[in-house]
């Protein structure tokens, strides 16, 4: 996935030491009641739209942008899912702590496409029939799904293990 060029210049100056960046997630659902999946064309493996934010750019604002460029479908913003940190090493080896704010969104418009080079499918799944997914997008659709639950987070000393709370410990890796 190509970087932003303020990732860049961060990657200049600090190498591949740990950077902490802010991301969003759409919990995208259409009037069948199907979840948007990206097929990623870094591991080949199925996704939920996601992708960093942009200085200065509200979250919301930011996961609109994110599912309209990779999928080419227009969303609305229904309600907050929940925020977590999780930890990524990327194969080049740059460390990153992802602070993730999740959104179930609505599609509005749109034909769900491969709209740029993140992606080499894009496909609308039923929720009792999706492909493998992380456990930490499993997570991220349940609670964005649960409307009669408030936004999720990690409680003070827990961590994301596996898309599971647990004590405190080491986060693991998830997309």
């Amino acid at each position: 996935m190509p970087a932003s060029e303020y990732v860049k210049k961060l990657r200049a100056r600090v190498g591949n030491d740990l950077i902490m960046f802010p991301t969003v997630t759409a919990v995208v659902l259409n009037d069948r009641g199907e979840i948007l999946l990206g097929q990623r064309s870094d591991n080949h493996r199925w996704a939920l739209i996601a992708g960093m934010m942009d200085p200065g750019e509200q979250p919301a604002d930011a996961v609109v942008r994110e599912v309209l460029e990779e999928t080419a479908v227009h969303v609305k913003v229904e309600r907050l899912g929940g925020v977590a940190l999780h930890q990524v090493t990327y194969p080049n080896g740059d460390r990153c702590d992802m602070v993730n704010t999740w959104f179930r969104c609505r599609a509005t418009g749109g034909e769900a496409r491969v709209n740029d080079s993140e992606s080499i499918a894009v496909g609308w799944f039923a929720p009792d029939a999706l492909p493998e997914l992380s456990p930490f997008a499993h997570q991220r659709i349940r609670t964005a799904l649960d409307d009669g639950a408030p936004a999720w987070f990690a409680q003070p000393g827990e961590t994301v293990d596996g898309g599971q709370a647990s004590q405190p410990g080491r986060i693991s890796p998830a997309s």
